[in-house]
């Protein structure tokens, strides 16, 4: 496949990735009658069968086994699990008690504090730009607190989880999908137990309709695919250039919230919108700028 070929299936993969993300409410919103307990256990059951399939397929087995003969990764992919766990149930929950508005929120502030976590967990040097649409952000959420007297807490829990995840994954040399699969089977015990002895509507699939057996098997392929498109993108395309794709997802959560399910976007909750989209805006400028000069640098100069 030409360079150029590439960078356009690498464009449509990331496009994919984030529109799926983008649209997952809708299917959550479709299981809103079980409790979030129940979907989570049931995303990650579903989760690990899909992930042996496509180990299997693509003949990673060889990766997971290098990844559990350390302790290091192991206790590392345990902390990060929990971490997607808690941010699996609580957006989950979020979407399906109305309050998607403040879950896109979360996902717009992610870029930012993973630039800000960099800077303090990895010593990344930040650009003046940088550091201006972080404090614009932060900005917006203090509006929010001081003078409406609401904590964002749902869109800071989901910004700090994820990105708090990301971080863990970064200090450890496994590929994506293997390490969600390791990450899904430290889970599964507590599913299985929680789905045999605890579920309150779905634990029996006898019982169950028809319609929402396959809509709980369809948690597994609702979590990985996108994934899978993701991984994809990333490697026919720079990591920069997809983070420019990351907005999709919330502007698309963002659009369902307020046209489709009717949450209400009042004077509070638009201003501190208003901060973040212009330090997105801010971000997004500087992070173009910084692209360029890198290319400018790299490209021989004429003979």
């Amino acid at each position: 496949m030409s360079d150029n070929n590439s960078v356009k299936s690498g464009v449509i993969f990331a496009l994919c990735a984030y529109t799926m993300w983008g649209l997952a409410p809708i299917y959550f919103k479709a299981l809103a009658a079980i409790p979030a307990p129940e979907v989570l256990m049931h995303r990650v059951l579903w989760s690990v069968v899909v992930l042996i399939v496509l180990i299997s397929a693509l003949k990673h087995w060889p990766k997971i086994k290098v990844a559990l003969c350390s302790p290091k990764i192991l206790l590392t992919l345990f902390c990060a699990g929990f971490l997607l766990a808690i941010n699996w149930l609580l957006f989950i929950w979020a979407v399906n008690n109305g309050h998607m508005l403040e879950s896109s929120l979360g996902y717009y502030i992610n870029p930012l504090i993973n630039v800000f976590f960099g800077r303090l967990f990895l010593g990344e040097v930040l650009r003046p730009v940088q550091k201006a649409a972080v404090i614009i952000a932060l900005t917006g959420v203090a509006i929010l607190v001081f003078n409406f007297g609401q904590v964002p807490w749902i869109a800071l829990t989901l910004a700090v989880s994820f990105s708090t995840y990301g971080l863990l994954r970064k200090q450890v040399k496994v590929d994506s999908i293997p390490g969600l699969l390791i990450e899904t089977l430290m889970m599964l015990p507590a599913a299985i137990i929680y789905l045999i002895w605890f579920a309150e509507v779905s634990g029996d699939f006898a019982t169950n309709t028809s319609q929402l057996n396959l809509l709980l098997l369809a948690a597994g392929i609702v979590t990985t695919v996108p994934l899978l498109c993701f991984t994809a993108a990333a490697r026919r395309i720079k990591y920069s250039t997809l983070g420019f794709f990351q907005y999709i997802g919330p502007s698309l959560m963002f659009i369902l919230a307020v046209l489709i399910y009717d949450e209400v976007l009042d004077t509070a909750r638009l201003i501190t919108f208003g901060f973040v989209w212009l330090a997105l805006v801010v971000f997004s400028y500087d992070s173009i700028k910084a692209y360029r000069a890198e290319r400018k640098a790299l490209k021989p100069e004429p003979v």
